[in-house]
């Protein structure tokens, strides 16, 4: 052996050592034999993970170089230990502050770079959110408070919206980000009120037409901010769901804006969105480099000052650990494609796809990290307001 193997078996010994010693004060065994212990399957895995903190951690486990039976717990117990706060020094973290860094003083997510998320991760194919979503196409954290399965928990979601909104027959709708259309159609079809979609993805656009077909429902494919959206008139209500985490906090205020011009006087506007408990940070460099570009969850004060002088915060309803639920359904689902799909999806495609449902799962369920907020806004304020759970 060359004086250069040992020296990097000396290092890998030393990085070994110390990952070792972080993840027991989770309670996490390398090669331990409960479902949340992980094995490693290549060397190379420790000095990746300190060199590149949850960037690496995320990227070895799609190359193969460890396994965990349950990474959702497994990242639940990193969470919860607050791992990240033991390796802050090393090149994941730095990297996380740069990120910081250019929300500050870039706009990463400009009308330019808005489609950059719907290429990589919404225009995936249809087959595979068909299986994962279920009927209701709805891709954002589900209701569970009365559901035993995702599709009831989803249904229940968007009544619960409604309710919220207090929708009626008379009145125009609009969602910006509509998705797939499952809240258009199922506004459409329960209360029979006109109901006005937007998305820049194509692919959503062409499938939501479809998806509601014969129903008073119009799907534009549009950015928020397009000039061309006033023209569409004034709406009675107007909900945002899942699509302000793409929004980016040089924008927060642009889109707060935008409702405002579009809302009527006494019309109501529901924000649903996941969120930090931080007033500062950056998006999981894993889960901004892989899933989901340009992503960033905004802070509760940052919501509050994009919104002031604009609106009256009515209801602000927190259900985050309705989330974990809904990605574990998800995975569930996620499984059942994949084993459906034998022969057509990548190895790497699985189990990168597999880690970010559990990883997020895991995340949700330590509630340290990511949140879940239902925020109801009026213009001047509605007497007699009512939170509806």
């Amino acid at each position: 052996m060359s004086e250069s193997e040992r020296n990097v078996g000396v290092k890998t010994n030393r990085s070994k050592h110390l990952l070792q010693l972080m993840l027991e004060t989770a309670d996490i065994q390398i090669g331990g034999s409960d479902p949340w212990d992980i094995q490693v399957k290549d060397e190379r895995f420790y000095d990746r993970v300190l060199t590149h903190g949850s960037l690496g951690f995320g990227e070895s486990y799609v190359e193969g170089w460890w396994d965990c039976e349950r990474i959702d717990e497994a990242i639940r117990k990193i969470r919860e230990a607050d791992l990240e706060r033991h390796i802050k020094h090393n090149w994941g973290f730095a990297l996380a502050a740069l990120d910081t860094i250019k929300e500050q003083f870039f706009n990463r997510q400009n009308q330019k770079r808005a489609t950059e998320v719907v290429k990589v991760h919404y225009d995936l194919g249809f087959e595979l959110f068909r299986y994962m979503l279920g009927p209701t196409m709805v891709y954002s954290c589900a209701y569970w408070k009365d559901a035993v399965n995702l599709d009831r928990a989803q249904e229940d979601k968007l009544d619960l919206i409604c309710k919220k909104l207090r929708i009626e027959s008379s009145d125009r709708v609009l969602d910006i980000g509509c998705g797939w259309g499952g809240f258009l159609k199922h506004v459409a079809a329960n209360y029979g009120c006109s109901v006005t979609g937007i998305t820049n993805s194509y692919n959503q656009c062409a499938f939501a037409r479809d998806f509601c077909k014969g129903l008073p429902v119009r799907v534009l494919l549009a950015d928020y901010r397009d000039p061309c959206l006033v023209r569409e008139g004034r709406f009675d209500k107007i909900a945002c769901m899942g699509m302000f985490e793409h929004v980016g906090r040089k924008n927060y205020r642009t889109l707060m804006k935008f409702v405002d011009t579009l809302l009527i006087a006494n019309g109501l506007f529901l924000l649903h969105t996941i969120g930090r408990c931080t007033g500062t940070g950056a998006p999981d460099p894993w889960l901004e480099r892989y899933i989901f570009p340009n992503g960033m969850s905004p802070s509760a004060a940052e919501i509050a000052r994009a919104v002031e002088g604009l609106f009256v915060i009515e209801d602000w309803h927190r259900f985050g650990t309705d989330y974990d639920r809904t990605l574990m359904a998800w995975h569930a689902n996620f499984e059942t494609y994949a084993e459906a799909s034998a022969g057509i999806l990548s190895t790497g495609f699985q189990r990168m796809w597999r880690y970010y449902l559990l990883a997020n799962a895991g995340s949700f369920r330590a509630r340290r990290g990511p949140q879940l907020w239902q925020i109801v806004l009026s213009k001047n304020g509605t007497n007699g307001y009512c939170s509806v759970r």
